[in-house]
């Protein structure tokens, strides 16, 4: 019998809520260009998450989520 997939839960340390958006980043200083790591985020985290790798030139780019998965 078929699992139900684990619901995607937000990155941001001690929240428990439902992800709604993913924010793919990268570490130029160990990652290859073109690796991309995924944090999650709740719609209440995602600005403060994007902030957090903009501000040490991390971010690459923020997807919503959707039922089946990224949009």
């Amino acid at each position: 019998m078929a699992q139900e997939p684990a619901e995607a839960i937000c990155s941001r340390k001690g929240c428990r809520s439902k992800a709604t958006t993913q924010l793919l980043w990268n570490n130029p200083k160990i990652h290859t260009p073109e690796r991309r790591k995924i944090w999650l985020a709740c719609d209440e985290h995602a600005a403060w998450l994007q902030d957090y790798l903009q501000g040490r030139s991390l971010w690459k780019e923020t997807l919503s989520m959707t039922p089946e998965g990224p949009a």
